[in-house]
């Protein structure tokens, strides 16, 4: 392996494909001063200006590059490509043929409208990659010609010796090659929760890059210290370019109502067509003209397709997006809404979505007595509890003194801003402030109290932290010592007791409390005091090498959220499984889990849930994976690749994936899954461009909230697709019915339109607000292979269409027997089917249960409705110029007798096989419980 990167380094000035940079991973174990070889270069002169110059023509800009994508023209033509949508295309020409401008524009204006929010949608994805580019752009110190200088980022080149300090962005992957107490914010790739401390010792080859402590990653953040390192990597050769590169190549899926409704498009468009050839053929083998045949198939075949189910469906998805925005969660994508109600697996971040992304200590050793600490957060409001009882530490001089060393040991600071309190500083340190100050102790009133004159910083290399502070009396002066607890307990002679005084210490009782720490997912930190003489103003290694009093520990944890576990409750007993994807280790991760009460494979011995590591996805074959994948509940230590892996492996199964994150690590995996969900709070652009939807609180329960909003809009619009094609199906063999019998038409095609887009806008539309049913979460995801309509709403739509055709060509013929004009008798057929579809509305308020149930003005939209519409048949049935447009007449009382009673009847018909079924379904699910008599 040496050899071969010798033989890269070689070959680099003759061919841009050999750049040493082609691996990541490939420097992490090799001496300082080999990598400075491979890359000819030197730590203290860097690179000269014209080497920099050549290796940036021969490498190219340190930045990503953008793909090739289809133009804003072809991206608008293909909104077009649908079956349902060409069959609107084609009813708005057919509608033209007739003369019908008007409502040939308004069929035309629904697929422009969808086409235009559709185009608009994919261009906000296609931002995903953009959002990435620029996290590349930022100004860099480099060492170049023996001077440091600032340079733009795309201007460094593999080679360059970068200089780092507080505050920078990561400009390119980088070897470290010295550091001084260097920590970086690797949150956004690797999904690690607090601060990453850096080093520049070797490491072994197979260290997982989110162990990689000698590497620094482009597009990462120093959060403390200074470091020196060399860019190995630039461009798409880094991690950030890698990951740039796999959202680019990752598919996005169709979401289940986008597969359903073109699978129903397609049958649709099928039996149109062959509606309308039937009743063209049946015209021609009774005799009948040609002309007039054609154009009767025309009216069957603009009656049967379902102009408003477009507008309807994205009206529908548009009142789903706005509840959802209530709920803390904004939708990007239209179909995502419905997607989310299919959803069977959600696949969860750890941090920030099932915890708060704020260390909280929890528990507290002092004196030998074990403290736990509750609250949550940074907020400063909590308890100390000693078995069970809030105690303070005014007598309790341990307690105190572990409190306090937390304190002023301490560089952190805790503030409130606009009403919500944050750390400055490190979280670790910001959580004892924390617990202190739920104890009455201040850190800006200890700092007046106590003046500190020299500090010990924390290395790696030292695990720990030291500050001294000198007596107000002018007596000797104390310093105060945190870190590792190995470390800690190594330095310590003597343990201060419950009373304040100082005994001999026994290590070995702290560790066994460690370990019981450590059991519960917690960082334990250790905490130490020793006095120095009057007159001290220096502190140096050697005054802490023993004589130590051990203080205490303090054991911390980002906790769970409340909400979040009562979401995943929720979520379980929905059918929906949960799965927690981190890049945390698998000990916290699995501690976590076993808090929020995650559902999964767990160890035949200790019952404990099993967590798959990276490593270990990385071993296991692709074809065994989506096994693996669906008995496990808990990931840790994964990479970017096994993220998407486990969502591809999910999907495998046949599982509808909701997938969380807000790093640009989570991108590639949010874009595979159904439905992308990323952070609003503290997400990267990069996570919500590629999501479909962002929640505004960054909360777990707002997705179980989505998800329930999702169940909620994919039934409204099964009930509205169930509510309007017995209308279409009807008018089809009504005209079907009379072409076949060779008889007059009982509606006309301009009377077919009238029916079809108004009834849709004042009756259809209205179920688009239906609210809840009961129980909507109580029930099991829908399972992903079943169709839009099921066999049951398939015999509803027979049955209502059926008894569509049979009242209103009876009420036609009843009017043709009472010798009124044509125009009234066809006027009456039209209002049969209009007071039909407003009765049987009722009925589809639910498909299952009486609208009685819910409430008769649960729903307030749909009186308003029925009011619409029986105030516009009012109009086409008296007004003199709607009888001219639309070839009615007015009617009388005797005409309105028989309508009404089909209506009624039909209502009543369903409600009652509403009932039997209902029924039917009880009996055989009491018959299969437990206990239930046969």
């Amino acid at each position: 392996m040496k050899g071969k990167r010798r033989g890269i380094a070689e070959n680099a000035r003759h061919d841009r494909d050999v750049q040493s940079q082609d691996s990541i991973t490939s420097h992490h174990h090799l001496p300082a001063h080999e990598v400075l070889l491979l890359l000819e270069t030197d730590m203290e002169r860097g690179l000269t200006s014209e080497a920099a110059a050549q290796r940036l023509q021969r490498f190219g800009p340190n930045a990503l590059p953008r793909f090739k994508r289809h133009g804003p023209l072809i991206r608008f033509l293909f909104q077009f490509h649908h079956p349902l949508i060409y069959v609107l295309l084609v009813a708005a020409a057919v509608t033209g043929l007739l003369g019908e401008w008007v409502d040939a524009g308004v069929i035309f204006g629904v697929v422009l409208v969808n086409a235009i929010v559709g185009f608009i949608q994919e261009s906000h994805a296609e931002k995903a990659l953009d959002a990435l580019v620029s996290m590349m752009k930022t100004e860099a110190t480099v060492r170049r010609d023996r001077q440091k200088r600032s340079i733009p980022s795309e201007e460094i080149v593999p080679g360059d010796v970068i200089l780092l300090q507080s505050g920078d962005k990561v400009p390119a992957d980088l070897r470290l090659l010295a550091v001084r107490e260097l920590r970086v914010d690797e949150s956004s790739l690797t999904g690690e929760s607090i601060p990453v401390e850096k080093q520049a010792r070797i490491l072994p080859p197979e260290t997982l890059m989110a162990d990689q402590r000698n590497m620094s990653f482009s597009g990462t953040f120093v959060t403390y210290g200074q470091g020196i390192g060399v860019a190995v990597g630039t461009g798409v050769s880094t991690e950030l370019g890698r990951i740039h590169q796999l959202v680019h190549e990752t598919t996005t899926l169709a979401t289940p109502l986008t597969k359903k409704l073109a699978s129903f498009s397609n049958v649709l468009t099928v039996a149109i067509l062959g509606l309308g050839a039937l009743t063209f053929a049946l015209g021609l083998w009774r005799g009948q003209p040609a002309a007039e045949v054609f154009m009767a198939a025309v009216a069957l075949t603009v009656g049967a397709i379902p102009e408003g189910l477009p507008a309807v469906v994205t009206i529908t998805l548009a009142i789903g997006v706005g509840r959802m925005a209530y709920r803390h969660a904004i939708i990007r994508k239209l179909p995502a809404v419905e997607s989310l109600g299919g959803t069977t697996v959600i696949c969860s971040d750890k941090t920030g979505t099932l915890t708060k992304n704020q260390m909280t200590v929890q528990a507290i050793l002092a004196g030998g007595e074990s403290f736990e600490v509750d609250g949550a957060g940074y907020e400063p409001i909590g308890r100390i509890l000693l078995n069970g009882q809030a105690v303070t530490s005014t007598n309790r001089p341990a307690l105190r003194e572990c409190l306090l060393a937390g304190v002023l040991c301490n560089d952190a600071q805790l503030v409130e801003r606009e009403g919500q309190w944050a750390i400055v500083g490190d979280p670790t340190e910001g959580a004892l402030l924390v617990a202190a100050r739920k104890d009455g102790i201040h850190a800006s009133h200890s700092n007046q109290s106590y003046q500190r004159i020299d500090a010990i910083p924390f290395e790696s290399e030292r695990q720990y932290m030291a500050t001294l502070y000198c007596a107000e009396t002018g007596g000797p002066g104390t310093f105060y010592l945190k870190g590792a607890v190995e470390k800690v307990l190594r330095l310590c002679d003597r343990n201060l007791a419950a009373d304040g005084s100082e005994r001999p210490f026994d290590s070995q009782s702290v560790l066994d409390e460690v370990e019981a720490f450590a059991g519960r997912g917690l960082r334990v930190l250790a905490f130490a005091r020793k006095s120095v003489p009057a007159g001290t103003t220096t502190l140096a290694d050697r005054d802490v090498e023993d004589g130590l009093t051990f203080l205490g520990l303090q054991a911390m944890m980002d906790p769970p959220r409340p909400e979040a576990i009562a979401a995943i409750r929720a979520c379980q007993t929905a059918g929906i499984a949960v799965k927690m994807i981190t890049g945390d280790h698998a000990l916290t991760a699995r501690a976590i889990a076993k808090q929020i009460g995650l559902n999964g494979l767990k160890h035949h011995e200790n019952g404990e849930l099993i967590a798959m590591t990276g490593r270990e996805i990385a071993a296991t074959a692709k074809e065994r994976l989506p096994e693996a994948a669906e008995r496990t509940a808990v990931f840790a230590r994964v990479s970017p690749e096994q993220k998407l892996r486990l969502v591809e492996a999910l999907q495998a199964r046949g599982h509808i994936i909701a997938m969380t994150g807000d790093g640009v690590n989570d991108a590639p995996a949010l874009k595979q899954a159904d439905i992308g969900v990323a952070m609003g709070r503290g997400g990267t652009e990069v996570a919500k461009e590629a999501a479909d939807m962002v929640l505004t609180d960054d909360n777990f329960a707002s997705i179980e909230a989505a998800v329930e909003e999702g169940r909620c809009v994919f039934d409204n619009l099964t009930k509205f697709i169930v509510w309007s094609l017995p209308t279409n199906a009807g008018e089809g063999l009504v005209l079907l019915s009379a072409i076949a019998a060779g008889a007059v038409l009982p509606i006309l095609p301009v009377q077919i339109l009238w029916i079809n887009m108004t009834t849709a806008i004042t009756l259809g539309m209205m179920l688009a607000f239906e609210p809840k049913e009961p129980g909507v979460m109580q029930r099991p995801p829908r399972d992903p292979r079943q169709p839009l309509l099921t066999d049951t709403l398939v015999w509803r739509i027979v049955l209502v269409s059926a008894l569509m055709l049979a009242g209103a060509y009876g009420v036609f013929l009843w009017e043709q027997q009472r010798a009124v004009p044509i125009e009234a008798a066809r006027t009456a057929a039209v209002n049969v089917f209009v007071m039909v579809e407003l009765f049987y509305l009722f009925n589809c308020r639910s498909l299952e249960q009486s609208m009685f149930r819910l409430g008769l003005f649960s729903n307030r939209w749909i009186v308003w409705g029925v009011l619409a519409m029986v105030g516009l048949q009012l109009l086409l049935t008296y007004v003199p110029l709607m009888n001219r447009l639309f070839h009615t007449a007015p009617i009388d009382g005797l005409a309105w007798g028989p309508i009404l009673a089909v209506s009624t009847l039909v209502y009543l018909i369903v409600g009652f096989e509403k009932w039997i079924r209902l029924r039917f379904t009880a009996g055989r699910s009491g018959a299969h419980r437990p206990g239930a008599r046969a």
